[in-house]
């Protein structure tokens, strides 16, 4: 007689794949490493410190 097999286990992994594979799909779509988060924060402070500066004052 072969050994019982439980379902809720395989149902288990194969939700943990399939949401492994969507978190690595949103990766690579919207993922951007911290330094390159970093340089775009720094570059819109600049550009706000830019447009700031260039006010004329009333």
């Amino acid at each position: 007689m072969a050994k019982p097999v439980n379902l809720n286990r395989y149902r288990k992994e194969k939700a943990r794949a399939e949401k492994k594979a969507r978190a690595d799909e949103n990766a690579v779509t919207f993922g951007r490493t911290k330094a390159e988060k970093d340089l775009d924060k720094a570059h819109n402070a600049q550009d706000v410190r830019r447009l700031d500066d260039h006010k004329r004052d009333e």
